[in-house]
């Protein structure tokens, strides 16, 4: 991948998951990286495990400041930064009217306001180069919505929204930015979801799979929003023309709905916690 040799990448939601992925690939691809994420201890063991092409940092993405200081160090460490992508995320999932306030506000301030602070803050750097490339980690769920995920699919829907508007408006600037929408992901956030049944095969990837695919985008080197796999994009893209009683009676029909309605709220309690603030902070 000689397009990503000496490329300088910041990633925020790096200590596991989908951001280690990233790392991972984009040091296998010739980048260096700098990792960010709440949880200190563990994303300097990730950067640790990564070896010498990795740096972590404590970074909370709905602190502002926080924020410009990890692009900061980011840049100081790696002699530069050329690419931001936005990973970091919560996902909780439940009836609406059971969902506590203070979850929908986090749920927004990290998924919505961690990513426009994060390209704002990149977007000016890049601007001012005249070349960078942001990538936001959106979902599936930002295009085609399900039951019991409301604020999580407000959220990434307003990635996608965003995104995309921010790709028309940079046009011709020289800074790219791109939206990466992923089906299920084997992580903590479907911790405790019913498996999608026949549907699995078509909506469920590895974290490596999103990981390609931005590797991929960072080398094509355009502005575009892309489904993780392929196909996931054709169903959701499809669906935008059909009418609303048709949609809703397929999804009933594959199961699809069951995914984020029929819990084991067991295994999805140490995920939960996360979700709601209560894990132990560092």
């Amino acid at each position: 991948m000689p397009k990503l040799r000496g490329r300088r990448v910041a990633i925020t939601g790096g200590a596991q998951g989908i951001g280690r992925a990233i790392g991972e690939a984009l040091i296998a691809a010739g980048a260096t990286v700098a990792l960010g994420d709440v949880q200190e201890a563990a994303v300097q063991q990730t950067a640790a495990e990564l070896g010498t092409a990795a740096t972590g940092y404590r970074l909370d993405v709905t602190d502002p400041a926080g924020f410009e200081t990890f692009l900061d160090r980011s840049a100081e460490d790696l002699g530069g930064l050329d690419v931001l992508v936005n990973n970091a995320g919560i996902m909780p999932i439940g009836p609406f009217l059971q969902e506590s306030p203070n979850v929908t506000r986090r749920t927004l301030e990290i998924d919505v306001l961690g990513v426009m602070t994060g390209t704002r803050l990149a977007g000016a750097r890049f601007a001012r180069s005249g070349s960078g490339h942001i990538v936001n980690i959106a979902s599936v769920m930002g295009t085609l919505a399900s039951p019991n995920a409301a604020t999580y699919c407000a959220a990434k829907y307003a990635v996608v929204g965003f995104s995309e508007a921010l790709r028309q408006e940079w046009r011709g600037s020289g800074v790219k930015i791109s939206a990466i929408c992923p089906g299920f992901v084997r992580t903590e956030l479907i911790a405790g979801m019913a498996a999608p049944g026949p549907l699995e095969r078509f909506l469920v990837v590895d974290p490596e799979a999103v990981a390609a695919a931005v590797v991929t985008e960072l080398n094509r080197g355009a502005s575009r929003t892309v489904f993780v796999p392929k196909l996931v994009g054709l169903v959701a893209r499809g669906t935008a023309v059909l009418p609303d009683p048709l949609v809703d009676a397929a999804f009933r029909l594959s199961g699809g709905n069951k995914v984020t309605s029929e819990l084991d709220r067991e295994k999805r309690a140490s995920y939960q916690a996360r979700v709601e603030g209560r894990e132990i902070q560092e």
